[in-house]
C-alpha cells in the first residue's frame, strides 16, 4: 500500500509541538516520529507547521454566497461550492454549516435560502464536487412561529450534527444594545422611528408567545435523536443555568463574563468567534474573546462570517494572549470535533484520519500553503 512520508515539519500534537516526520497510510496517520529521515522520496516542508484539518461548528459563510448582496439570490449549488473552496483554503477539513430555521426577517433571505441550501448540500455531497467535509448545524430561531414544522423536517438528516437554540429578539441577548440592533435591523434599508417602534413590538410579541413552547420542542426532539445541543448568546448566570438543565453542551458566544464564568462552573464548552479575537472585539458590544481567553474561559473558536479567522485565532492566542501553541490550536481543532462527537479527526496522533493542513508564516500571518482531507490534497 502506497505510504506517504512527510519531514522536517514542525509537527503540533494535542500537548506538544517538535519538529518530526508523518507516516499517512490509507487515509490516516500511521506515525508520528521526532527527528529526521532519510527515507527515499520523503517530502520535505522545510520547517512549515504540520497540523491538523481544522474543524468549524458554526460558519454563516455560506450565506454570503448565497446573499451576495440584497435582494440577490444565488444558485444554492454555485454558492455552496464556492464556501467549500473558501474553506479548503482557510484549511477548515470539517465544516458543520450552520443554517438558520425560523426566519424573523418578515420573509427576509433566510426563509428563501434555509430549504434550498440543505438540498444543494446533499446534492453537492453526492456528486463529489465538495473538497471537504460538509455536515449540518441546525440554528434554531426559537421565536419565530414556523421554527418546530421546519425542525422537524430536519431533524433526521443524515448529515445533522448539532442543534442550536437561538432568541435574537431585540432588547436582550445579543441585542441587549437596542441601537446597536437598529443599526443591524437597517442593513438593508432604513426604518422611520414609527415603524422600527413596530418591528420590535411584533419581534417581543412573538417571543412572548412562541419562545418557551418551540425552545422546549426543539431541545426535546434533539435528545431523542442524541444530537448534540448548542444555547446561543448567553448573557445572565440564568440562561446559562437553564442550559444546564436542559442538558445542553455547549455555549455558542456568551456576551458577558458572568456568563462565561457560569458556563465553565457548569462544564459547558465555550465558543467565542474568531473575528472577535482578531478584530479585537464584538461587533455587537459584547464582551471580547481575547478577555475570555486571558481568563481561561475559552475553548472553541468558531469562524463564524471570515473562515480565515479560525487558524488566525488559534496563532493570536499563542502570540497575543500567551496559550501554548498545541492549547490554542486545540480550539479549532481537538476541541470543536470532541465536542460534537467527532473522534475520528482534530489532532495529529497515529490511526485517525489524515486530515492535516500545511501552515507557513509570512509577516507574522498563518498562511495555508496546503490542505488535505483524508489523505487526498483538498487545496
Amino acid at each position: 500500500m502506497t505510504q506517504r512520508i512527510i519531514r522536517n515539519a514542525k509537527i503540533v500534537t494535542a500537548s506538544e509541538e517538535f519538529t518530526g516526520c508523518m507516516v499517512i497510510e490509507a487515509g490516516k496517520i500511521r506515525s508520528i516520529e521526532r527527528g529526521d529521515t532519510s527515507v527515499p522520496g520523503a517530502e520535505d516542508w522545510a520547517g512549515d507547521w504540520l497540523l491538523p484539518g481544522l474543524v468549524e461548528l458554526h460558519t454563516d459563510n455560506l450565506e454570503k454566497h448565497l446573499v451576495p448582496r440584497p435582494g440577490v439570490l444565488w444558485n444554492a449549488h454555485s454558492a455552496t461550492v464556492m464556501h467549500d473552496a473558501l474553506c479548503a483554503a482557510a484549511g477548515i477539513t470539517t465544516v458543520l454549516d450552520s443554517i438558520v430555521i425560523g426566519d424573523m426577517d418578515r420573509g427576509g433571505a433566510r426563509s428563501q435560502t434555509q430549504h434550498v441550501s440543505i438540498q444543494a448540500l446533499h446534492d453537492c455531497r453526492k456528486e463529489g464536487l465538495l473538497r471537504v467535509e460538509h455536515l449540518l448545524h441546525l440554528r434554531c430561531e426559537v421565536s419565530a412561529p414556523d421554527i418546530v414544522e421546519v425542525f422537524e423536517q430536519y431533524a433526521d438528516d443524515a448529515l445533522l450534527e448539532l442543534v442550536s437554540v437561538m432568541d435574537h429578539t431585540p432588547g436582550q441577548r445579543q441585542w441587549r444594545d437596542l441601537s446597536k440592533y437598529r443599526r443591524y435591523a437597517e442593513r438593508y434599508g432604513s426604518f422611520d422611528n414609527a415603524e422600527y417602534q413596530a418591528l420590535v413590538a411584533e419581534l417581543t410579541a412573538h417571543q412572548q408567545r412562541y419562545a418557551i413552547p418551540n425552545r422546549v420542542a426543539v431541545i426535546a426532539g434533539s435528545h431523542a435523536r442524541s444530537v448534540p445541543l448548542a444555547s446561543h448568546d448567553d448573557t445572565e448566570v440564568e440562561h446559562v443555568a437553564q442550559a444546564s438543565e436542559e442538558r445542553i453542551a455547549i455555549s455558542e458566544f456568551p456576551t458577558t463574563v458572568a456568563a462565561a464564568q457560569a458556563a465553565r462552573a457548569a462544564g459547558i464548552a465555550i465558543v467565542m468567534g474568531g473575528p472577535n479575537l482578531v478584530k479585537g472585539g464584538s461587533h455587537s458590544g459584547n464582551v471580547s474573546a481575547a478577555e475570555l481567553a486571558q481568563l481561561d474561559l475559552l475553548d472553541i473558536f468558531s469562524s463564524d462570517y471570515v473562515p480565515a479567522s479560525l487558524l488566525q485565532s488559534a496563532f493570536l492566542l499563542r502570540d497575543s494572549v500567551g496559550w501554548s501553541l498545541p492549547k490554542a490550536i486545540n480550539t479549532v481543532t481537538r476541541n470543536p470535533a470532541r465536542a460534537i462527537g467527532l473522534m475520528d479527526r482534530g489532532e495529529l496522533a497515529p490511526g485517525l484520519r489524515a486530515d492535516l493542513i500545511r501552515v507557513k508564516m509570512s509577516s507574522g500571518m498563518p498562511m495555508v500553503r496546503g490542505a488535505w482531507h483524508k489523505g487526498e490534497r483538498a487545496f
